[in-house]
């Protein structure tokens, strides 16, 4: 668990603007091939939370609008904060058809808070990109009393553990520093701990989780557009990335037909906010 939070603290501290700016060479990337959240996900979530038409969300790191469309259609206003100026455009450009979602382009930290203003708080694969000392309390501090806060992840897509074995050999070629394998029971628990923090931060309470797995093919193309949007590859330099990449795209191609068959964990925590007697904003 300290391991976990240590690591969040730790580049959520990175200087504000370089976070601003991380995803700008991968935005067009990410919104074209990270996962979606599924409908049955969403519509446990809606539930939970008692989301409705009048509800009032406010929505942290929207990047290109992902859960945020699957959101919108329930015709709820969505406020979404997103700092990076690449996602903010695709946000605006994929929540078009909403006019239910106004997006502003600014970071939660810089964001003026508005005391009890919302009845959730959303976060879709983003909130570990905040330190934990500024995103509960604020987040907290956003909500009416009883509001929850909303957590949503999409964790890193896996193809089948043997079929890493075989790509293994292009990363221990390579960059064996990349060469890394989540099974689904390591996910699982990263995943515990993302929504424990929640509740040890003492801001939140009755924590409630769901997942739902997902089973995608991706081809060679779209397997490695994906892998541009992890960090680790996007801080990988060229003539790391070049050599690895054709690597890759050569054992897919010749052992696996050319695609993929990978499966992703969606997960949600929703926790209610702790009423306190003392306003800590």
């Amino acid at each position: 668990m300290k391991d976990l939070k240590q690591t969040i603290i730790n580049y959520s501290s990175t200087d504000l603007e370089q976070r601003k700016n991380w995803y700008s060479p991968a935005a067009e990337a990410y919104n074209k091939a990270r996962p979606r959240y599924p409908q049955e996900l969403i519509k446990q979530v809606v539930e939970i939370a008692q989301l409705s038409t009048d509800s009032k969300i406010l929505e942290v790191g929207c990047g290109p609008g992902t859960a945020t469309v699957a959101i919108a259609p329930l015709g709820c206003s969505i406020i979404c904060l997103e700092p990076n100026p690449d996602f903010f455009h695709l946000a605006q450009q994929n929540c078009q058809p909403y006019s239910n979602v106004e997006i502003q382009n600014t970071s939660f930290e810089e964001w003026e808070l508005k005391p009890f203003e919302f009845d959730a708080v959303l976060a879709a694969s983003s909130f570990h990109w905040i330190s934990p000392e500024v995103g509960y309390p604020k987040a907290a501090n956003a909500l009416q009393d009883n509001g929850y806060l909303i957590l949503l992840w999409n964790k890193e897509l896996q193809p089948s553990y043997e079929v890493y074995q075989s790509l293994s050999q292009v990363y221990q070629v390579h960059t064996p520093s990349l060469d890394r394998y989540e099974d689904q029971k390591t996910q699982e628990y990263i995943l515990r701990q993302l929504g424990n923090m929640a509740i040890d931060s003492g801001k939140f309470k009755d924590l409630i989780s769901g997942q739902v797995i997902s089973e995608v093919t991706y081809t060679a193309d779209e397997y490695l557009t994906l892998l541009t949007t992890y960090s680790p590859y996007i801080k990988l330099a060229p003539h790391n990335k070049e050599p690895l990449f054709s690597g890759l795209r050569h054992c897919i191609e010749d052992d696996f037909g050319g695609s993929l068959q990978l499966s992703y964990i969606s997960a949600f925590h929703i926790a209610q906010k702790v009423i306190s007697e003392v306003k800590d904003f």
